[in-house]
């Protein structure tokens, strides 16, 4: 087994399960040319997107990357949510974290002496 367990939470599967259900409405909505039925889907979709977010941010989403093998049960809330995951998107957007970058400020870096 591999030592990335992503998306193996509750989190990820909940997610799954409504854009699953969100997927199936659209395609409902376009076999019966119903754009009202397909944008119910889309929002369907869009309302798995957020109950992900607030999911992983609960702590029952894990953080990419490696995770020692006590963390991989789906059952195992993450309790390092709150201060945030280093490299995560969804919680830099949630403004947790701190952001992990290589770059190197432009202040940093001498100039050549042609500038």
């Amino acid at each position: 087994m591999s030592l990335y367990d992503e998306g193996h939470t509750i989190a990820g599967w909940t997610g799954f399960g409504i854009a699953t259900a969100g997927g199936a409405v659209v395609g409902l909505g376009v076999c019966a040319a119903s754009p009202a039925v397909a944008g119910g889907g889309l929002a369907v979709v869009a309302v798995s997107v957020l109950v992900t977010w607030v999911l992983h941010l609960s702590g029952w989403g894990k953080s990419p990357g490696v995770r020692d093998r006590g963390e991989w049960g789906m059952r195992v809330r993450d309790v390092r949510a709150r201060e945030g995951h280093p490299g995560c998107v969804s919680c830099r957007l949630a403004g947790r974290g701190r952001r992990v970058s290589g770059m190197v400020p432009a202040e940093s870096i001498p100039l050549s002496p042609i500038e």
